[in-house]
């Protein structure tokens, strides 16, 4: 698992990410709800925490897919929210990822979530779409929520992947057409564990 870049990243979809060696490289989770997995977790994985303060989730939110012109306000309380909320569904997409029964704590915790009002747009006067004024966390938490309801009950709901690497724990949708991606992204662990491979067929004694 890696931690999310400073910068700023082109409109493409995901996220640019950072590996430990400091090489930034490009991540698509194909979906709102694995995007923000990558800003931390529960257990082992509260070491890649990200969203110390509201700050870091509005800063977040400019680098995920939602789109640009998102003016929002995020309190303590809501930041708290939206952390818990993660921490339910890293373990959720886990679980769907690798074929296990879903946890009805971490379904109690979305289907909460899910329930309140989500973000809204709207039609400006020359036809562009915009986010309406006064969005907060509140609304965030509902939007990533809602997404998860829709991707863990979609057509897609069998395509949850974990990266293949030994250690990374990515989690994604896969969107390709034959549907076997492995990895979160060639050029990070597709490459390494490619190179790794390598390495273990030409060590002395390998057949």
């Amino acid at each position: 698992m890696s931690g999310c870049a400073g910068e700023t990243p082109d409109r493409s979809p995901g996220l640019t990410l950072v590996s430990h060696r400091g090489k930034a490289y490009r991540f698509d989770p194909g979906a709102l709800c694995l995007e923000l997995l990558t800003t931390g977790g529960p257990g082992r994985f509260a070491r890649y925490e990200v969203l110390h303060e509201p700050a870091d989730l509005v800063a977040w939110t400019a680098r995920s897919r939602l789109a640009d012109g998102l003016d929002i306000t995020v309190t303590e309380d809501e930041l708290e929210r939206v952390r818990a909320l993660r921490d339910a569904l890293f373990p959720l997409a886990a679980d769907r990822a690798h074929g296990r029964p879903l946890r009805a704590a971490h379904l109690d915790a979305v289907n909460a979530a899910a329930a309140g009002l989500p973000l809204v747009t709207r039609i400006e006067p020359d036809g562009t779409r915009a986010w309406a004024p006064g969005a907060t966390g509140a609304h965030l938490l509902s939007t990533i929520a809602r997404d998860a309801v829709d991707l863990f009950t979609g057509p897609y709901a069998h395509r949850v992947r974990e990266c293949c690497a030994h250690d990374c724990y990515l989690l994604f949708v896969d969107t390709s057409r034959p549907g076997r991606r492995r990895w979160c992204a060639m050029e990070h662990c597709g490459n390494r564990e490619k190179a790794r491979a390598h390495r273990s067929r030409r060590a002395p004694g390998t057949p």
